[in-house]
């Protein structure tokens, strides 16, 4: 029966470890398509990733919260009333 938790164990670490990858290589792609990180402007529940008083994606708080972010093709967040390119 240890054996096999052990197992299960070492697959779900395996698992989690190929989904940061992905994760990685993504945020990089985007980066290159010529994006942008604009903080500020994201309706409540819209945000694309963690905030420092959120958990994940889609669970900000309130409207324009300094620290929620969305991504915008480059040079659109400083056109944006609000957007910062920097959490505050």
């Amino acid at each position: 029966m240890k054996k096999t938790t052990n197992i299960a164990l070492a697959s779900a670490v395996t698992g989690l470890l190929a989904l940061a990858g992905t994760a990685m290589t993504a945020s990089t792609a985007v980066a290159a398509e010529g994006k942008e990180k604009c903080y500020g402007v994201v309706k409540a529940g819209k945000n694309d990733c963690a905030t420092k008083t959120s958990s994940c994606a889609g669970t900000s708080k309130t409207d324009g919260q300094k620290d929620a972010f969305v991504m915008v093709p480059k040079g659109l967040c400083d056109r944006l009333v609000g957007g910062d390119k920097e959490a505050k």
